[in-house]
């Protein structure tokens, strides 16, 4: 005679077998997210281009790009290593890097030179092996008081590297409360006829006035030239609908917008106020997301700032576990992968 099992057995192993279904479903789920991410690596997309206010693949098809930033590299640069990018695309599914080569601070790239570029050759190389893009990105609020060693970077970096699909160059991170017209136009003209000696084709990111929140001021007089696009940055603890509504009034005009640098936070990444503010930061990728504008958010390290994606401690080297991610590297690592 069959032995029965006693009814809670029954229960136990119909809740184990749901327990095992959810979870294959899950992981099948996240799987088919990370591929589909995959799908806008270098590899499937080639050069970019911009045609009209749209970043588009080689095949002509529009794209948007989704990744993160380092932190200034000259101050926790450990964190944007082989093992960690990796692993940012093949957990997060990350299709492009940024590169925030820290300028006039300490150990930046002014008082580093020789140090600073072989970091940020390290990174391109990275990310070149791992058939994703990265933002050469010359972390500066005045670069134009020291345009000389400006070109002298990008000219180096764009005639070694310029024939690499992978490259996009970030010629001016943030400028200041300063003139588009004066100060900005001039100094990107420059850089812009620099890079192009070397490099016909790939994008050049333009920094724009008041830490990229005035796109506005700068596609009042745009830069003639194919390829390029203006930055925008924003914090959703500060930047809320009416910069985003002045932004969509921009992108309807025409002018392509790259957000190289957002954070979840207040505008001075989460130190003054360490706070997240995720339901404005859902709206700002909504937006993002129905435009195809590609971003790019802040940053990869372990500072004690609520912008920080991992929590004081992380490892430097990738894979990190529930813990160690802050909350905004768990929101952003599902923004990602599932949007």
């Amino acid at each position: 005679m069959v032995k029965h099992p006693p009814p809670l057995m029954k229960c136990n192993m119909n809740q184990l077998l749901k327990f095992i279904i959810i979870l294959f479903l899950s992981k099948a789920s996240y799987s088919m997210s990370v591929q589909k991410n995959h799908l806008n690596c270098v590899a499937a997309n080639g050069h970019l281009s911009v045609k009209g206010n749209s970043l588009i693949n080689q095949s002509g098809d529009n794209i948007q790009l989704k990744g993160v930033s380092s932190f200034w590299l000259n101050w926790h640069g450990e964190f944007s290593n082989a093992s960690s990018i990796k692993s940012l695309k093949d957990n997060w599914g990350i299709s492009i890097f940024r590169a925030a080569m820290g300028v006039e601070e300490e150990f930046g790239y002014l008082e580093n030179p020789l140090e600073m570029v072989k970091k940020v050759e390290e990174i391109i190389q990275i990310c070149i092996k791992e058939n994703i893009y990265i933002i050469v990105d010359y972390h500066a609020h005045a670069a134009n008081q020291n345009i000389k060693e400006a070109k002298k970077f990008f000219s180096y970096i764009s005639k070694k590297y310029g024939t690499y699909p992978n490259i996009i160059y970030e010629v001016w991170n943030e400028p200041l409360k300063i003139s588009w017209e004066d100060e900005i136009r001039p100094y990107m003209i420059e850089l812009i006829k620099t890079i192009r000696a070397n490099d016909k084709d790939n994008i050049i990111l333009l920094g724009t006035p008041y830490w990229c929140q005035r796109v506005d001021e700068a596609y009042k007089n745009p830069i003639d030239e194919k390829n390029i696009m203006y930055t925008a940055h924003f914090y959703t603890g500060t930047h809320k609908e009416k910069l985003r509504n002045n932004l969509d009034e921009l992108w309807k005009a025409g002018c392509p917008i790259f957000i190289s640098e957002f954070g979840v936070s207040i505008y001075d990444g989460g130190t003054l106020d360490k706070n997240v503010y995720l339901e404005e930061a859902d709206l700002w990728i909504d937006w993002m997301k129905k435009r195809k504008i590609s971003w790019l958010t802040w940053s990869l390290c372990d500072k004690n700032e609520s912008s920080a994606l991992l929590n004081p401690g992380a490892t430097i080297y990738g894979n990190w576990n529930e813990d160690e991610l802050s909350k905004a590297g768990k929101y952003i690592k599902n923004k990602i992968n599932n949007n």
